[in-house]
């Protein structure tokens, strides 16, 4: 498609007020409860942080602390504009800074689009922190963080939030506030699709626009990924539970396009919107710039985390080594030639699984692993489901853009799980804004008479739209009969929610892995309440999931 630039003044006419003040209440796990202001607390030609504050990737004795300062008022996100800043950082283990762990200066500048990240050693593991930015006698929000467990502990549990899949333009992340005001989350973990990279009503709610995406029109340069990037860090509950909780992401697909492989994407057109490579070049640089993550192997988004041994998380890009996308019936899903993973990752993963020591093995994957078949679907179900997923709307079989059109892949790494007696191996899924808990299982034709290899949980998602939303549906009424065709067609399928929008908090112990599901009332709605909805385990040693009666308290 041609798209028309607007002129930069145009693009960043939606600037932040220099006084704007939001206030939250949120906590980490072993932290008390006290109110974070969030504040410009600055004159007019001063400083600010009108993006929160944020940490990230927990590691023993260290964390990744990340902030966005306007050095004056035209110096908006993607301008290039603005004088460079000195910024100092500070870790306490107080919130009114009194006994400093750590503390260190970085420098924001325009090159950079003044974000800043300090990646600070030699802290306490399984310990919580506040922290803070200043710049020219200016405070940022006080956030607070937390230490992975050291190498070789025994955690009693871990906790996370897990969430994928918020589209600002489809509503409010009302789902991030509510993980905010938890007291009891070591992490969250993002899935991907952290942003939506569409035009104004490109991807909308129910065919509104709730709110509408800056820049207007889809984004394409550096400055329009940092101005997006920008705008996602400007919403209050994004800022609450920044600061409220580390953050572990990996990327999928909209944060760069839509469907996006190595060397292009079903919405990247290359006459028309440059090289494929450099698109993708500067979409990347914009994440590392605007999230709280360590880059890793050739600047992708793979690479793990420990958490003593208790569990062992694997993260994996699922989109910067893939071969191309093919239609179901249009070519060979199972050629060993085509690849999702790429095999060095693919080779790292096995690597990591066996050599692990910890009870569980996590393994962050932003696309469904598991089987995934409609069967005798209706047809006026069909072509919505057909449609979420960016399929043929007459005849599917397979979602493709998942492990399903990388056969071979999932095949090699389940046999790697089999072979070697890889046990307590979960899949935490996000993409497809639906939840499901699941068997894993070797030969999906034959299940459940053959084994399992592990357990896959897929969070729906925070705001994207899905099946009730397209069909402009009363919230729930599709699930009731969409769910029983899809789970006798995937057999492997414990349960199947295509309607909510909300989170998952999963909840780790020795015995047992439960994924919590959350539903919200309403995403349109910025005051949207939440509610438990399901919970799904996986005892240890078993590779299979069972339904849980209560959440974890």
């Amino acid at each position: 498609m041609t798209h028309t630039n607007p002129t930069p003044q145009a693009r960043h006419a939606r600037k932040p007020k220099r006084r704007t003040v939001i206030t939250a209440a949120a906590t980490t796990a072993v932290l008390t409860p006290v109110a974070v202001a969030y504040s410009a607390n600055a004159s007019e030609d001063g400083p600010a942080f009108l993006h929160g504050v944020a940490s990230g990737d927990p590691l023993p004795d260290g964390i990744l602390l990340w902030t966005r300062v306007t050095p004056e008022p035209d110096a908006v996100p993607g301008s290039g504009k603005g004088r460079s800043v000195k910024v100092r950082w500070e870790v306490s283990e107080d919130r009114d800074f009194r006994k400093v762990a750590s503390r260190g200066t970085v420098t924001a500048e325009a090159a950079g689009d003044h974000t800043v990240k300090a990646d600070v050693r030699g802290l306490r593991p399984a310990t919580g922190y506040f922290y803070r930015f200043t710049a020219d006698g200016t405070h940022s929000p006080v956030g607070r963080t937390r230490t992975a467990p050291a190498e070789g502990a025994a955690a009693d549990n871990l906790r996370f939030g897990v969430v994928s899949c918020s589209n600002w333009e489809a509503g409010h992340f009302s789902a991030y506030r509510h993980l905010a005001g938890r007291t009891d989350l070591h992490a969250v973990l993002h899935l991907g699709d952290y942003i939506y990279e569409y035009p104004v009503g490109g991807y909308g709610s129910r065919g509104k626009v709730i709110r509408p995406h800056t820049p207007e029109h889809e984004t394409l340069t550096l400055a329009d990924y940092r101005a997006r990037n920008a705008q996602y860090k400007s919403d209050p509950d994004s800022q609450r539970m920044h600061a409220a909780h580390p953050l572990i992401a990996i990327w999928d697909d909209h944060e760069i396009a839509n469907d996006w492989w190595k060397e292009g994407a079903e919405n990247h057109t290359p006459g028309e919107e440059g090289a494929w490579a450099d698109r993708m070049r500067v979409a990347k640089q914009a994440y590392f710039e605007w999230m709280p993550v360590r880059p890793s192997i050739e600047g992708t988004t793979y690479r793990r985390l420990r958490f003593g041994t208790l569990a062992d998380l694997h993260l994996l890009d699922l989109r910067s080594f893939r071969d191309q996308q093919v239609m179901p019936g249009k070519g060979d899903i199972d050629s060993p030639n085509r690849t999702l993973t790429g095999h060095a990752q693919l080779d790292w993963l096995k690597a990591g699984l066996s050599a692990s020591q910890a009870k569980w093995r996590l393994v962050g994957t932003s696309v469904m692993i598991s089987p995934m078949a409609f069967g005798s679907l209706p047809a006026y179900l069909l072509r919505p489901i057909a449609k979420l997923l960016g399929l043929p709307e007459q005849g599917l079989a397979i979602n493709t853009d998942q492990w399903d059109g990388y056969t071979h892949d999932r095949r090699e790494l389940l046999s790697h799980l089999r072979s070697r007696g890889i046990d307590n191996t979960v899949f935490l899924t996000g993409d497809i804004h639906m939840s499901w808990a699941n068997d894993v299982p070797i030969e999906a034709a034959t299940y459940p008479a053959s084994p399992t290899a592990a357990t896959e949980f897929v969070i729906t998602s925070v705001t994207s739209d899905n099946v009730d939303d397209i069909l402009n549906a009363p919230p729930g009424s599709i699930t009731p009969v969409a769910a029983p065709a899809i789970r006798a067609a995937n057999r492997h399928a414990k349960w199947v929610d295509t309607d909510a929008h909300g989170y998952g908090v999963l909840d780790i112990t020795t015995e047992r892995a439960q994924m919590d599901f959350y539903a919200i009332s309403d995403k349109t709605k910025a005051e949207a309440t939440s509610k438990h909805s399901r919970s799904y385990r996986t005892l240890s040693g078993t590779q299979r999931v069972e339904r849980a009666e209560q959440p974890v308290l």
